[in-house]
């Protein structure tokens, strides 16, 4: 009888020797002890870094935009809305919550796999705590751990930044996993249930990355798949069905479908799972600007701490990038530039950081990306697809950028990995970027209990973090 045809029981996998049948029963059997402190500690850093982009985020324009669009669909509720005097429903909750984390590119993103693993998992385990009742900070920590495992599997099953190159915002599209994954594994879930709810968010996936030009959108993909990940562990834990041995498919699966014509390997799915941890690999950012642009924001700030490099005096930039990042990062700019163009152009990116000095929350407001200072560099500088660094490992983040100064002087330099893969935030830099993040939009005891909870989160409740952070925030700008 074949694994797909084969009778269940009530708490196997369809097939407990294929990619999914092993990933979910690994799931279902994980407990805290078994994780490397290292690996806890990386995620206390996630998820406090994850809340401090969620405070910033939840007063932001189009967030307000956000919540006042959804709260007119979805009403009052009983779900927490970070940074807000208001609650709503669990889904839309998770959906408001992720939006604010991805609201600023402000949060973390994993370097071959891309997602923003705190976007999905924040959201979507506070939306399950609230509606079922798990209030164990113990249980949170390790369904997050859980989470940020499962999304990079699954995406490196799709090669990774190669959905990024073929017009998939990639994290939204592997994203509902995690999410499902975390929560399942925070119910206590069975494995053949958790392999119901991956099914269900394996059929919920989607994300279009044109959404990086001008549209709102982009900052809610992680939401929805937030939501869609809750939605399915919650309907698979009611006893919903979803698809069986959703990796393996080959009509109508996940990667049979979303990798089609590219070799999916669904080895990646259970690969090394407990020995190599996922987790440890996520960077968290120093910039307010997508991933792939930070390799570029090292060179640029790096050559102007070198010498200072006068902006009036600047004949070109030219920017040597990847394929992944050249068409993710690259356009010809406009102006009016939107917040979310301007995080993701690197002609923007890079003239702001060289005129400021900086590439934070101050350089990517509205008023800052009108400026004349700034427009006056940005069309003297241009990206380039250097096809030798396509065959690196860390594709994504090599850059090769050259400054040519009006006398001829030329200064330039390059990074096969930015910083943020190649010299990781620390627990101290993640909690003075916490600090950065909170200082303007809630008072300092807030701000300093919230950090206290989460790097204690074994042994502390939500109910102490919960109040924290539904009380209202100050607008960034």
């Amino acid at each position: 009888m074949t694994p797909s045809s084969a009778p269940q029981t009530s708490d196997r996998p369809i097939d407990p020797d294929g990619p999914t049948g092993r990933l979910v029963t690994w799931l279902a059997e994980l407990h805290l002890d078994q994780i490397p402190d290292e690996v806890i500690e990386r995620a206390k850093d996630v998820i406090l870094d994850g809340l401090g982009c969620a405070l910033t985020g939840a007063k932001l324009p189009w967030s307000i935009t956000a919540v006042e669009a959804v709260l007119a669909m979805e009403g009052q509720g009983d779900a927490t809305v970070i940074g807000w005097d208001e609650t709503t429903s669990a889904p839309a909750a998770a959906l408001l919550n992720g939006t604010f984390i991805q609201g600023f590119e402000l949060d973390d993103f994993h370097p071959t796999a891309p997602l923003h693993s705190a976007s999905l998992l924040i959201p979507a385990l506070l939306a399950a705590s609230e509606s079922a009742g798990v209030s164990s900070g113990r249980a949170f920590l390790l369904a997050a751990i859980a989470g940020f495992e499962v999304g990079p599997r699954v995406g490196l099953a799709l090669h990774g930044t190669q959905m990024l190159s073929r017009g998939w915002h990639s994290g939204a599209v592997f994203g509902t996993h995690a999410a499902a994954a975390g929560v399942g594994v925070m119910l206590g879930l069975s494995p053949a249930v958790i392999e119901d709810a991956l099914g269900l968010a394996g059929t919920q996936s989607a994300g279009l990355m044109a959404a990086q030009y001008e549209a709102m959108c982009k900052r809610m993909h992680h939401g929805f798949a937030a939501r869609n990940g809750f939605y399915s562990a919650m309907l698979a834990k009611g006893g919903y069905t979803g698809i069986k041995r959703v990796f393996e498919r080959e009509y109508g699966g996940f990667l049979s479908v979303f990798g089609e014509g590219h070799e999916p390997d669904a080895s990646q799915i259970d690969s090394d799972l407990g020995e190599r941890w996922e987790t440890l690999r996520i960077a968290l950012k120093p910039y307010a600007a997508m991933g792939a642009l930070h390799s570029s924001l090292d060179v640029i700030l790096e050559l102007g701490r070198e010498e200072k490099i006068d902006p009036t005096s600047v004949r070109s930039i030219d920017v040597y990038l990847s394929h992944v990042a050249y068409h993710h990062g690259w356009w010809e700019p406009e102006r009016p530039l939107t917040p979310i163009g301007a995080q993701m152009n690197v002609a923007y990116a890079v003239a702001v950081a060289l005129i400021d000095g900086a590439a934070m929350a101050d350089q990517f407001a509205p008023s800052r990306i009108d400026a004349d200072d700034v427009w006056a560099l940005v069309p003297r500088i241009k990206a380039h697809h250097d096809p030798a660094f396509d065959a690196q490992k860390e594709t994504r983040g090599s850059v090769r950028l050259i400054v040519t100064l009006n006398d001829g002087t030329v200064r330039e330099g390059g990074r096969a990995v930015p910083d943020t893969i190649g010299k990781p935030l620390d627990r101290a830099a993640v909690s003075a970027k916490f600090d950065v993040l909170t200082r303007e939009v809630i008072d300092g005891g807030r701000a300093g209990a919230i950090r206290e909870v989460v790097l204690d989160l074994e042994n502390r409740d939500l109910s102490e973090l919960l109040p924290l952070l539904r009380g209202a925030s100050t607008p960034l700008f």
